[in-house]
């Protein structure tokens, strides 16, 4: 029989990806199996010719109560499990660990839908699928590049945070200057507010450019010409600013594991030779 403290370092292993020094266990594995099932689930269940099968959409409830259940189980096993590391340790620990960006994407994964299939209130669970997107990060959490993209986003904060202050400043600009021009000088109803010229200021300073709302005017097209030209600096430049702080972290992840290797094995041919003489 394993005792108690065994069985949670079992479960700690099994659930916690930091805990197994490569790989992903069973259990983890089958949890990535069960996402990415509900996502194909919740693909089928907007299809209204499968929903007409009453077969079919007894597989698609008895599944989701499933799922869901399977969810809360694992976020409880997870909080209770938590306290094995120093820092999660005690009650205070514990409520460190549950406001985590993945214990609270983990609890969104199911809470909503556990609340309406327990008690009720005339919510359809339709409504509340949007909820299960959370469950794409229960994946996340096993796959190391989204922790270098966590990483880049952070190093590179201020950097994007100015580029969006003058993406939104240019689009801002941009549909003033469209809104006097179109709107008051010819009284389109397109740009018949700064509001509306928001709309096509966003199509085309994003390149996208819909088509649905356009210059006639002279002054117009060349004021959007301009801006145009602008859109294509402004959206690449958060790109670049991105992309380089992506690249300075996967550089300095890289080296970080060669210095490690470095020390294992410096440490490593230190304790041969005390060995040897032992």
């Amino acid at each position: 029989m394993w005792s108690r403290m065994g069985l949670y370092r079992w479960l700690h292993n099994e659930l916690v990806p930091e805990a197994r020094k490569s790989g992903i266990s069973v259990t983890n594995w089958i949890i990535i199996s069960l996402v990415l099932a509900s996502f194909l689930f919740l693909a089928l269940e907007t299809e209204p010719t499968l929903l007409a099968i009453p077969e079919w959409k007894m597989v698609f409830d008895w599944f989701n109560v499933a799922v869901v259940i399977i969810f809360a189980v694992e976020y409880v096993l997870r909080v209770a499990i938590a306290g094995l590391r120093p820092e999660y340790a005690g009650f205070v620990g514990r409520l460190r660990y549950i406001t985590r960006f993945y214990s609270i994407a983990d609890l969104l994964a199911f809470l909503p839908e556990l609340i309406v299939m327990v008690v009720g209130g005339g919510i359809p669970l339709i409504a509340l699928r949007v909820f299960r997107l959370f469950r794409l990060i229960k994946i996340a959490r096993f796959v190391p590049a989204f922790d270098v993209l966590g990483a880049a986003m952070k190093r590179a904060g201020t950097q994007l945070l100015t580029t969006l202050a003058m993406a939104l400043a240019l689009v801002y600009v941009a549909a003033v200057l469209l809104y006097f021009i179109e709107g008051v000088g010819q009284g389109r109803e397109e740009f018949g507010s700064i509001p509306r010229a928001i709309w096509w200021s966003i199509a085309t300073l994003t390149t996208v450019g819909y088509g649905d709302i356009y210059p006639v005017t002279t002054l117009g097209r060349i004021a959007a010409s301009v801006i145009a030209i602008a859109g294509i600096g402004v959206v690449a430049l958060p790109a670049g600013v991105f992309a380089s702080a992506f690249s300075d972290e996967l550089r300095e992840r890289q080296l970080q594991k060669l210095q490690d290797r470095v020390e294992a094995a410096e440490a490593q041919a230190g304790a041969a030779p005390e060995e040897s003489s032992a």
